[in-house]
């Protein structure tokens, strides 16, 4: 997995620093990125999904929406996400430390919570979370899919929103005082509304007066791509500070080279979740690779020449990811695929690449 000569990344858009230029934000303050350490960079700590419920037409399929999630249901839940109410909520804080904990027992140092407005983003449980587990928690701003849009958001301008997550990072959610370190997950479906991308403009917007990152939530196409980057590419973002969330599930690599050439981030983050059940999101089919399939891309994209480009996670989202429901948790990564890709040849300095370096670029802000 030798590294081929790579394009230079487009210059930034951004002019001037941050107040905390050369820090990572988390919820109890700014640190060194040199102390974030191995991190796991689109997670979800709480979060609250049943926005994306829809009452099935069928008596029998009825059944399931308000019953909890037990360990008979796992084989067929894939195929019933959207009408389970149980298996979209993580609210519990000492299940959600517990599970984080065994993150940190793993070697893990932080993490990335990348829930964003409309999916019960909890500012101060992140802070308690954060120091009962003794991880770092960064914490995402902007908004989520349009089935989980205020309702007035269509009235909403673009000014509005860029003020508002301009406020998030810089002086906190509402009267928390816990500040976001990253806009996102900005999230997209296909094709993209007007009001999505007036909500990318906003969130491009607020990057170049705050210096953070921006991570996104893509609609499950391959035009959807070029046409997010080219939004908030106009729109001034830097776009060497932009994650490109949920690559694992692109088949084209040209596709994931072209967000490479023009400086964004490639994560692939739903490490563990191998079930092709789950095959549809807002209508659209996506494709659910293995972990084995994972590893492969990332090796295609290494040998590409974008090793420092790559961030890898689990997002845990629903409940079937919390291992007291038989999931592989936020550990997975660590205990079971980073011993695997020692096995296939990745050296220490790749893995480390990954895992630490490039999280701390990613993440810091400009």
């Amino acid at each position: 997995m030798s590294p081929a000569k790579k394009p230079a990344a487009k210059p930034s858009a951004r002019k001037g620093k941050s107040a905390i230029s050369g820090k990572i934000q988390t919820v109890l303050g700014p640190i060194e990125p040199k102390d974030f350490g191995i991190t796991m960079t689109h997670e979800h700590l709480l979060i609250d999904l049943t926005c994306y419920m829809q009452m099935p037409d069928e008596a029998s399929e009825r059944y399931y929406w308000d019953k909890p999630l037990t360990m008979d249901m796992l084989g067929t839940i894939g195929k019933r996400w959207m009408a389970n109410r149980d298996i979209n909520l993580l609210l519990d804080e000492k299940i959600a430390i517990e599970e984080a904990l065994k993150y940190k027992y793993a070697g893990g140092q932080s993490v990335v919570d990348t829930t964003s407005i409309g999916i019960a983003r909890d500012p101060l449980a992140l802070a308690r979370i954060s120091r009962a587990t003794g991880l770092n928690v960064v914490m995402g701003a902007s908004h989520y899919v349009p089935v989980s849009y205020p309702a007035d958001m269509d009235s909403r301008t673009e000014d509005q929103i860029t003020e508002y997550i301009v406020r998030d990072v810089t002086t906190g959610v509402g009267d928390t005082g816990v500040k976001a370190g990253v806009i996102g997950e900005i999230g997209n479906f296909w094709p993209t509304s007007e009001t999505e991308r007036r909500v990318l403009r906003a969130s491009a917007r607020a990057q170049t007066e705050t210096g953070a990152p921006i991570l996104i939530h893509p609609g499950f196409h391959d035009d959807s791509l070029p046409s997010i980057m080219n939004d908030l590419e106009k729109a001034g973002a830097d776009m060497s500070q932009v994650v490109m969330g949920h690559l694992d599930g692109v088949r084209n690599l040209d596709a994931i080279r072209e967000i490479a050439e023009r400086g964004c981030f490639i994560e692939f983050d739903v490490f563990g979740a191998e079930d092709s059940i789950w095959g549809f999101v807002a209508h659209q089919e996506i494709w659910v690779p293995s972990d084995v399939q994972r590893m492969e891309n990332l090796e295609n994209i290494i040998e590409m020449g974008y090793l420092d480009r790559i961030l890898i996670a689990q997002d845990v989202c629903f409940k079937t990811g919390w291992t007291r429901y038989g999931g592989k948790g936020f550990a997975h990564i660590l205990e079971n695929i980073v011993p695997r890709m020692r096995k296939r040849g990745w050296t220490e300095k790749q893995i480390h690449a990954v895992l630490v370096d490039n999280p701390a670029r990613a993440f810091t802000f400009k």
